[in-house]
C-alpha cells in the first residue's frame, strides 16, 4: 500500500506534526478498534469515524481498517449504533442518533480514496448499507430525519441544522461506495438533495441552535450551502463566532475557543476557495496544541483556563489533520469535502 502525501502548511503545521498528532490519535487506541475521546474516556460513532480519517490522512491504514472494525462488529441489527461507549465495551447512553450513525459512510468513501483498497470496501459495504438504510428509517414527511430515538423507540421530534448537513453529505458518499460496488442507491443521492434544499432554504424546519458555531459553518462544510449563499452565510456569523487571532467559539455568548470548530470552519472556508482565511483559522489552533502533539479541546479567554481541565481529545487532533488536508490538498482524499479543479 502505496504512503500518500502528508499535509505540510510551512508555518503553520509540518508533516511531521500531522503524522505526530496521528500517532497521538493511535496511541489512544484499544485492542478492540475502538478510540475514546481520551485515556479512559467514551467513545461516539460520529466522532471515531473522524479519528479514523484523520489516521488515513498520515498514513496510518491498519489502525483506520481496525477502528473501522469494531463499528462493524457493535452494529446492531437495525444498522445503528448507540450514541456512547465505554472502554469496557458497555453503552453509556443508550440513545440513537442519525447524524452519529450516518458518518460511516464519509469514513468509508475517504478511505477507499487513501487506499484503493475494494477489498476493505466490500467488507464494510453491509454496515454502511445498513446504518444509512436505517437512518432514512428516521425520515419525517418532510424528508429531513429526526435527531435521535431512546433505546425504547420514542423519537424526538425534531430534525437538527447541522446533523442534517452532515447525513446529506454522508448520503452523497454513500451513493458513491454504491456505484463503485455496483448497487446503485438513486434513492440516497434523491435524501441527500431533499435534505440540502431543507438545510439551504428552510431553517425554520430545524430545532433553533443559532448560539452554536457548527450551525453556523456546517451547512457550508458539507456542501449543503453553495456559491453565494455559502459565502453570504460565512461573513455573518464571523464577528459571532470568531476571536481574532485565537479562533472559533464553541458558543457565541461564551469566550471559550474550540480548536475542533476551528479546525472545522477552516475546513468550511476552504470549501468556499478562501484558503487564506482556512488557514489562518488552522494556524490559530497552534496554542492548542501539546508537545506530544496532542491537542486540548479548549481554551477560556482571556484567562487561558484549558477547559475541559487538562482534557486532550482525539477528535480534536482529528479535525486539525482534516482542515490540514482540505487546505493543501496534499492526500487523495482531500476532495472529501473540498472539490478539486479536474
Amino acid at each position: 500500500m502505496t504512503r500518500s502525501p502528508i499535509p505540510n502548511i510551512p508555518g503553520v503545521l509540518s508533516c511531521d506534526e500531522v503524522v505526530q498528532t496521528a500517532e497521538s490519535i493511535a496511541s489512544l487506541q484499544l485492542d478492540t478498534g475502538m478510540i475514546p475521546w481520551f485515556p479512559g474516556g467514551h467513545c461516539d460513532p460520529w466522532n471515531h469515524v473522524e479519528t479514523a480519517m484523520a489516521l488515513d490522512v498520515a498514513g496510518l491504514h491498519t489502525a483506520a481498517e481496525r477502528a473501522y472494525e469494531w463499528l462493524m462488529g457493535i452494529q446492531l441489527a437495525d444498522g445503528s449504533w448507540w450514541n456512547y461507549y465505554l472502554p469496557d465495551g458497555s453503552v453509556e447512553e443508550a440513545k440513537l442518533d442519525t447524524n452519529v450513525c450516518a458518518y460511516i459512510a464519509t469514513g468509508v468513501w475517504h478511505h477507499w480514496l487513501c487506499t484503493w483498497d475494494r477489498g476493505f470496501v466490500d467488507h464494510l459495504w453491509p454496515t454502511v448499507r445498513r446504518s444509512l438504510d436505517w437512518v432514512l428509517s428516521m425520515r419525517r414527511a418532510d424528508g429531513l430525519a429526526l435527531w435521535a430515538r431512546t433505546a425504547h423507540d420514542t423519537p424526538w421530534g425534531y430534525a437538527l441544522l447541522t446533523g442534517s448537513s452532515s447525513i446529506a453529505h454522508a448520503l452523497r458518499c454513500g451513493a458513491l461506495l454504491a456505484d463503485l460496488i455496483r448497487e446503485p442507491r438513486p434513492d440516497w443521492v434523491a435524501a441527500a438533495d431533499i435534505m440540502a434544499q431543507r438545510v439551504a432554504h428552510h431553517p425554520e424546519a430545524f430545532e433553533p441552535k443559532e448560539r452554536w458555531a457548527m450551525d453556523w459553518y456546517y451547512p457550508v462544510l458539507s456542501g449543503c450551502l453553495t456559491g453565494e449563499g455559502a459565502h453570504a452565510r460565512l461573513a455573518e456569523g464571523w464577528p459571532v463566532f470568531a476571536m481574532d487571532g485565537k479562533g472559533i467559539r464553541c458558543v457565541s455568548d461564551e469566550p471559550w475557543v474550540t480548536a475542533s470548530e476551528t479546525a472545522e470552519a477552516s475546513i468550511a472556508y476552504a470549501v468556499v476557495g478562501d484558503m487564506a482565511t482556512a488557514t489562518d483559522l488552522l494556524a490559530w489552533t497552534r496554542p492548542h496544541r501539546r508537545p506530544d502533539g496532542a491537542y486540548d479541546t479548549g481554551i477560556v479567554y482571556p484567562s487561558l483556563v484549558r477547559f475541559p481541565p487538562e482534557e486532550t481529545s482525539a477528535y480534536t487532533g482529528a479535525a486539525v489533520i482534516l482542515a490540514a488536508d482540505a487546505i493543501t490538498g496534499a492526500g487523495p482524499a482531500s476532495n472529501v469535502f473540498v472539490a478539486r479543479p479536474g
